[in-house]
């Protein structure tokens, strides 16, 4: 089901973008930039977080880490990483297919600005063996997602 929210968003929002689909899996930055041909830091991951009761998603540059100081700042509270239930259940994504579109129910969606470096970033598509490509402004224009600094590089 969740590849075909991820579809049913793009053909509502941009039908122009195409989900790419992948024999192998790419489920981890290496693996995605393996099988996509493309820098471990044009991967797009999403992470999940939860601040107090919220939960967040940051989509942060494949060879970035979240940077607990920052993330604290930025969001006004300690974050922590969600389970691996606890991401489905709040995505509607399995680990390694999440990303912003497409989502079970609405969710808070920030984008680090690690990825404004790139002119396209390679995102999953809901799916350990979907993505696509997309320059990160016009991702975060689909999603409504907000800039933050969140990451160490």
């Amino acid at each position: 089901m969740s590849l075909a929210s991820v579809r049913a968003f793009f053909a509502d929002h941009a039908p122009d973008i195409d989900i790419i689909e992948m024999t192998n899996s790419t489920a981890t930055v290496a693996l995605a930039a393996q099988e996509h041909g493309v820098e471990p830091a044009r991967i797009a991951k999403t992470l999940s977080l939860r601040i107090a009761d919220q939960i967040v998603l940051v989509v942060v540059r494949g060879d970035a880490r979240l940077d607990n100081k920052k993330a604290k700042a930025a969001f006004g509270g300690k974050v922590r990483m969600l389970g691996t239930d606890e991401v489905e259940a709040a995505t509607g994504h399995p680990v390694g297919g999440v990303c912003p579109f497409g989502l079970v129910q609405p969710l808070p969606v920030y984008c680090d600005v690690s990825l404004r470096s790139f002119d396209e970033v390679v995102p999953a598509a809901g799916s350990i063996h979907a993505a696509v490509r997309i320059a990160p402004q016009r991702m975060a224009e689909l999603t409504g997602a907000a800039w933050v600094d969140v990451c160490a590089v």
